[in-house]
């Protein structure tokens, strides 16, 4: 053990943590804390800004703020904002060497109950309509307290991101299971059109940032309040055995915008077996559970943390989010059909939920239990919107085609089955009303003109629904209580609630800023 480490040791006082008395209470001859602490700078992106790397002597803890956000995504950056504008010192910390998480990985797509840009296509929604949608998806499960705020907070948050420099494209997309058009998306098609210029703003205002900082466990007070958290500074993920005990005081409160575990797949299979090695997912390396299982052992109330989401629109000829994934959320799905291989014929909703979706999906299988992929499909011009199409053909996930018969050929398709399908769909269009699975077709075009392009799909996981419980403030609740754990806060995916059983597209972007928003304010405005 080093001998700053065991003068900790020597001197601890009343704060504690769950597991044992952390070692708070050391104050060096000279009035110097213990330790010199550096910034963790390794493995910055070029472009990404630079990371806090002074320090003070304080004397008992490293470092001192008013508020500390754990986590950089959507939920972490619109509460360090908010925390900040309270007049609030606040230092965000995250694990990863790049800031950002899922949330720079991900589509950019923000659903939003009344948008100007609803208003200017004359697309008539309302909060009361995209809280009917979710509930729906969410099959009842959803907690209504948050799922309110949440559908009534989007058009603040619009404009929040207005306000700090997000651009979306001029053009509204029907995302499945929305009963109208209602997601915005960056122009970048990447959540790093809002994370970028958020953290922008927030290190303008000037919020801390510390990357390579993975938060390890809460500091409690005698009474059980949290009054700080213990990292691992210059930690490199994954290497456990990495990083430097540090211990930093939070004198108003923590917010925990930490993400959910789609990659913890020991966690995931605790609450599905069946999502075990063999079923990739979307998301980022580092989204695990150990901040959501910190919170459970400080007593907070775990909310549905069974229910894991599997995106529908996955390609299984690439790793992670990929790149079919946002060509089949524009153009396969809305614009065009999914069959069967086996039969070249449709067996669902193409913009039922996900839920739903994946669920039919799941069940393509052969005689031996083997996936049997089904295939996406639509013309050039319901494709001109997908970005990606231009890389997924380069890199052979997509496919064009100048006949419905070499489509099917390519894919061991029967090319009758098919291009009945083609023709029956294609008349659904013209009437308006498909009576085959009840897709909506205000949107919908023919398929008639070549080229036509192909990809194959299967589903990864997501998303979890589940996490901790917290009320409509952000506070994180205590199990046994039912009252708000004092100091503790959190937004985002390592929370549970809004979603129920299934998440709709695009309402993570939604809720993780909404809800991200108030738990930072509330955070900043409590008594230090």
């Amino acid at each position: 053990m080093k001998e700053t480490e065991k003068k900790r040791s020597a001197h601890a006082g009343s704060v504690k943590s769950r597991r044992e008395v952390l070692r708070t209470g050391a104050l060096l001859a000279g009035g110097l804390a213990v330790g010199a602490l550096s910034g963790c700078t390794g493995g910055e992106n070029k472009n990404d800004l630079p990371v806090e790397k002074s320090r003070a002597p304080l004397g008992r803890w490293d470092k001192e703020y008013d508020v500390i956000v754990v986590g950089s995504g959507f939920a972490g950056m619109a509460a360090a904002i908010e925390a900040r504008k309270t007049g609030a010192s606040v230092l965000v910390v995250d694990k990863m060497p790049v800031f950002g998480g899922n949330s720079t990985i991900n589509g950019g797509a923000f659903a939003v109950a009344g948008s100007p840009l609803q208003e200017k296509e004359g697309v008539k929604d309302s909060v009361d309509l995209m809280v009917q949608d979710m509930l729906k998806a969410g099959r009842g499960l959803n907690h209504m307290g948050l799922l309110k705020i949440v559908a009534a907070g989007t058009r603040g948050a619009y404009e929040f991101t207005l306000e700090h420099g997000v651009k979306f494209k001029p053009f509204l997309q029907h995302f499945g299971g929305h009963s109208v058009p209602r997601t915005l998306q960056t122009t970048i098609s990447s959540g790093a059109g809002i994370v970028r210029p958020l953290r922008k703003s927030a290190a303008n205002l000037g919020v801390a940032f510390r990357n390579r900082c993975k938060f390890e466990d809460f500091i409690l007070d005698e009474n059980d309040a949290v009054i700080g958290i213990r990292v691992k500074d210059r930690y490199e993920f994954p290497n456990e055995e990495s990083g430097e005990f540090r211990e930093f005081r939070a004198k108003r409160g923590v917010v925990m915008c930490s993400g959910g575990f789609s990659q913890d797949r020991r966690f995931r299979m605790m609450q599905n077996p069946r999502l075990d090695e063999r079923v990739d997912s979307t998301n980022h390396p580092g989204a695990t559970a150990e901040s959501m299982q910190a919170m459970f052992g400080v007593g907070a109330s775990p909310v549905q943390i069974d229910l894991i989401q599997l995106g529908p629109w996955s390609s299984p000829d690439e790793k992670g989010f990929g790149m079919v994934s946002q060509f089949n959320t524009i153009a396969g799905f809305p614009m065009g059909i999914m069959v069967d291989v086996r039969t070249g014929k449709r067996f669902v909703n193409e913009l039922g939920d996900r839920k739903e979706r994946a669920e039919a999906i799941l069940t393509r299988q052969d005689e031996t239990g083997k996936p049997v992929y089904p295939v996406v499909f639509c013309t050039a011009k319901g494709a001109e919107k997908a970005q990606t199409l231009k890389a997924c053909l380069k890199y052979n996930v997509a496919w064009k085609f100048d006949t419905i018969a070499d489509l099917a050929k390519h894919f061991g398709m029967p090319v009758e089955g098919l291009e009945e399908q083609v023709a029956m769909y294609n008349e659904a269009v013209k009437t308006g009303e498909d009576k085959q699975f009840g897709k909506p077709m205000g949107r919908a075009i023919p398929l008639d003109k070549a080229p036509f392009y192909a990809v194959r799909c299967w589903p990864k996981v997501h998303y979890t629904m589940g996490g901790v419980e917290i009320d409509t403030h952000g506070h994180v609740m205590h199990m046994r209580t039912g009252k708000p754990i004092e100091g503790l806060f959190a937004a985002g995916e390592v929370t549970g609630g809004p979603h129920g059983a299934s998440r709709l597209g695009s309402c993570a972007v939604a809720e993780t800023l909404v809800i991200g928003r108030i738990a930072g304010r509330n955070a900043g405005k409590r008594s230090a």
